[in-house]
Protein backbone atom coordinates (compact mmCIF):
# COMPACT_ATOMS: atom_id res chain seq x y z
CA UNK A 1 0.00 0.00 0.00
CA UNK A 2 1.30 3.46 -0.83
CA UNK A 3 2.00 6.03 1.87
CA UNK A 4 -0.85 7.53 3.82
CA UNK A 5 -1.34 11.15 4.86
CA UNK A 6 -1.36 11.35 8.63
CA UNK A 7 -2.44 14.25 10.83
CA UNK A 8 -0.76 14.68 14.22
CA UNK A 9 -2.17 16.88 16.99
CA UNK A 10 0.26 19.01 18.99
CA UNK A 11 0.32 21.91 21.42
CA UNK A 12 2.69 23.50 23.89
CA UNK A 13 4.18 20.91 26.25
CA UNK A 14 3.14 17.93 24.20
CA UNK A 15 5.40 15.06 25.28
CA UNK A 16 8.66 15.30 23.36
CA UNK A 17 9.16 11.64 22.39
CA UNK A 18 5.46 11.10 21.80
CA UNK A 19 5.22 13.84 19.17
CA UNK A 20 8.65 13.48 17.53
CA UNK A 21 9.12 9.70 17.37
CA UNK A 22 5.80 8.89 15.63
CA UNK A 23 6.28 11.83 13.26
CA UNK A 24 9.72 10.63 12.22
CA UNK A 25 8.91 6.91 12.26
CA UNK A 26 5.83 7.29 10.07
CA UNK A 27 7.75 9.42 7.58
CA UNK A 28 10.61 6.90 7.57
CA UNK A 29 8.31 4.18 6.23
CA UNK A 30 6.77 6.40 3.54
CA UNK A 31 3.82 8.16 5.15
CA UNK A 32 3.37 11.92 4.97
CA UNK A 33 2.79 13.50 8.38
CA UNK A 34 1.46 16.99 9.15
CA UNK A 35 1.56 18.23 12.73
CA UNK A 36 -0.91 20.94 13.70
CA UNK A 37 -1.54 22.99 16.82
CA UNK A 38 -4.05 25.67 17.79
CA UNK A 39 -3.19 29.18 16.63
CA UNK A 40 0.13 28.25 15.02
CA UNK A 41 1.17 29.06 11.48
CA UNK A 42 3.30 26.81 9.31
CA UNK A 43 6.91 26.98 10.49
CA UNK A 44 6.06 28.08 14.02
CA UNK A 45 6.85 25.74 16.87
CA UNK A 46 5.43 24.39 20.09
CA UNK A 47 7.49 23.71 23.19
CA UNK A 48 7.72 20.08 24.22
CA UNK A 49 8.02 18.46 27.64
CA UNK A 50 10.09 15.40 28.50
CA UNK A 51 8.37 13.05 30.90
CA UNK A 52 10.68 10.60 32.61
CA UNK A 53 9.97 7.71 34.94
CA UNK A 54 12.46 7.49 37.81
CA UNK A 55 10.66 5.45 40.43
CA UNK A 56 8.66 8.33 41.90
CA UNK A 57 4.90 8.28 42.45
CA UNK A 58 4.44 10.08 39.13
CA UNK A 59 6.55 11.15 36.18
CA UNK A 60 9.10 13.96 36.21
CA UNK A 61 8.59 16.77 33.68
CA UNK A 62 11.45 18.72 32.11
CA UNK A 63 11.60 21.16 29.20
CA UNK A 64 12.17 19.45 25.88
CA UNK A 65 12.68 20.81 22.37
CA UNK A 66 10.96 23.24 20.04
CA UNK A 67 8.87 21.17 17.61
CA UNK A 68 8.00 22.86 14.30
CA UNK A 69 4.39 22.41 13.19
CA UNK A 70 2.82 22.49 9.75
CA UNK A 71 -0.03 24.84 10.57
CA UNK A 72 -3.09 25.52 12.70
CA UNK A 73 -5.57 22.80 13.57
CA UNK A 74 -8.45 25.11 12.60
CA UNK A 75 -7.07 25.49 9.07
CA UNK A 76 -6.97 21.80 8.12
CA UNK A 77 -9.70 19.72 6.57
CA UNK A 78 -9.57 16.33 8.30
CA UNK A 79 -11.16 14.78 5.20
CA UNK A 80 -7.77 15.31 3.51
CA UNK A 81 -6.12 12.85 5.93
CA UNK A 82 -6.13 9.08 6.18
CA UNK A 83 -5.19 8.72 9.85
CA UNK A 84 -4.69 10.61 13.11
CA UNK A 85 -1.99 10.52 15.82
CA UNK A 86 -2.78 11.95 19.27
CA UNK A 87 0.33 12.18 21.48
CA UNK A 88 0.30 12.78 25.21
CA UNK A 89 2.07 15.13 27.56
CA UNK A 90 0.50 18.11 29.27
CA UNK A 91 -1.03 19.53 26.06
CA UNK A 92 -4.10 17.23 25.99
CA UNK A 93 -5.55 18.76 29.17
CA UNK A 94 -6.17 22.04 27.32
CA UNK A 95 -6.39 20.73 23.73
CA UNK A 96 -9.50 18.81 24.82
CA UNK A 97 -11.25 22.15 25.37
CA UNK A 98 -10.60 23.35 21.80
CA UNK A 99 -13.66 22.93 19.52
CA UNK A 100 -11.49 22.60 16.37
CA UNK A 101 -9.50 19.78 17.95
CA UNK A 102 -12.67 17.96 19.00
CA UNK A 103 -14.21 18.34 15.53
CA UNK A 104 -11.07 16.88 13.93
CA UNK A 105 -11.12 13.90 16.30
CA UNK A 106 -14.81 13.23 15.69
CA UNK A 107 -14.23 13.19 11.92
CA UNK A 108 -11.73 10.33 12.17
CA UNK A 109 -14.04 8.22 14.32
CA UNK A 110 -17.15 8.95 12.24
CA UNK A 111 -15.21 8.00 9.08
CA UNK A 112 -13.69 4.92 10.81
CA UNK A 113 -10.15 6.01 9.96
CA UNK A 114 -7.09 4.77 11.89
CA UNK A 115 -6.34 6.66 15.12
CA UNK A 116 -3.31 6.16 17.38
CA UNK A 117 -3.38 7.76 20.83
CA UNK A 118 -0.77 7.55 23.55
CA UNK A 119 -0.41 8.44 27.22
CA UNK A 120 -2.63 11.48 28.00
CA UNK A 121 -3.81 11.73 24.37
CA UNK A 122 -6.98 9.73 25.12
CA UNK A 123 -8.16 12.65 27.28
CA UNK A 124 -8.88 14.43 23.99
CA UNK A 125 -10.78 11.41 22.66
CA UNK A 126 -12.85 11.24 25.84
CA UNK A 127 -13.73 14.93 25.57
CA UNK A 128 -14.78 14.36 21.95
CA UNK A 129 -17.23 11.70 23.13
CA UNK A 130 -15.88 8.93 20.87
CA UNK A 131 -14.83 6.28 23.39
CA UNK A 132 -18.05 4.74 24.66
CA UNK A 133 -17.84 0.94 24.42
CA UNK A 134 -14.16 0.92 23.41
CA UNK A 135 -11.32 -1.14 24.81
CA UNK A 136 -8.51 1.25 25.63
CA UNK A 137 -5.35 1.99 27.52
CA UNK A 138 -3.69 5.29 28.41
CA UNK A 139 -1.37 6.67 31.07
CA UNK A 140 -2.28 4.50 34.09
CA UNK A 141 -3.50 7.45 36.19
CA UNK A 142 -6.21 8.03 33.55
CA UNK A 143 -7.91 4.68 34.15
CA UNK A 144 -10.82 6.24 36.13
CA UNK A 145 -11.30 8.92 33.47
CA UNK A 146 -11.32 6.34 30.67
CA UNK A 147 -13.82 4.16 32.51
CA UNK A 148 -16.02 7.23 33.10
CA UNK A 149 -15.94 7.78 29.31
CA UNK A 150 -17.44 4.31 28.85
CA UNK A 151 -14.27 2.34 28.10
CA UNK A 152 -13.05 -1.08 29.14
CA UNK A 153 -9.52 -0.67 30.55
CA UNK A 154 -6.56 -2.78 29.35
CA UNK A 155 -3.08 -2.63 30.91
CA UNK A 156 -1.12 -2.93 27.64
CA UNK A 157 -1.08 -1.69 24.06
CA UNK A 158 -4.51 -2.43 22.64
CA UNK A 159 -6.06 -2.38 19.18
CA UNK A 160 -9.83 -1.88 19.07
CA UNK A 161 -10.93 -1.66 15.45
CA UNK A 162 -9.44 1.53 14.04
CA UNK A 163 -8.08 2.69 17.44
CA UNK A 164 -4.58 1.88 18.74
CA UNK A 165 -3.66 3.04 22.26
CA UNK A 166 -0.59 2.80 24.48
CA UNK A 167 0.31 3.89 27.99
CA UNK A 168 3.39 6.08 27.38
CA UNK A 169 6.50 6.43 25.23
CA UNK A 170 8.07 3.19 26.56
CA UNK A 171 5.31 1.49 24.50
CA UNK A 172 6.52 3.08 21.24
CA UNK A 173 7.80 -0.06 19.52
CA UNK A 174 4.67 -2.12 20.15
CA UNK A 175 2.25 0.82 19.72
CA UNK A 176 3.79 1.99 16.44
CA UNK A 177 3.99 -1.56 15.07
CA UNK A 178 0.28 -2.03 15.83
CA UNK A 179 -0.58 1.32 14.22
CA UNK A 180 1.46 0.50 11.11
CA UNK A 181 -0.49 -2.75 10.86
CA UNK A 182 -3.83 -0.91 11.14
CA UNK A 183 -2.59 1.52 8.46
CA UNK A 184 -1.81 -1.43 6.19
CA UNK A 185 1.84 -0.44 5.96
CA UNK A 186 3.99 -2.93 4.06
CA UNK A 187 7.60 -2.51 5.09
CA UNK A 188 10.11 -3.91 2.62
CA UNK A 189 13.32 -4.29 4.54
CA UNK A 190 15.20 -4.67 1.24
CA UNK A 191 18.27 -6.14 2.89
CA UNK A 192 19.30 -9.75 2.59
CA UNK A 193 21.45 -11.21 5.35
CA UNK A 194 25.13 -11.29 4.44
CA UNK A 195 26.49 -14.71 3.57
CA UNK A 196 28.92 -16.14 6.10
CA UNK A 197 32.53 -16.12 5.01
CA UNK A 198 33.75 -19.55 4.05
Amino acid sequence: MSGRTVLELAGDFVEDYEVMVPYQALETVGHEVHAVAPEKDEGESVKTAIHDFRGDQTYLEERGHDFVVDGAVGDVDPADYDALVVPGGRAPEYLRTNPDVLDVVRHFFEADKPVAALCHGPQILAAAGVLDGREITAYPALEPEMKAAGCSWVDEVVVDGNLVTGQAWPDHAEWLAAFLDVLGTDIDHGVEPAAADE
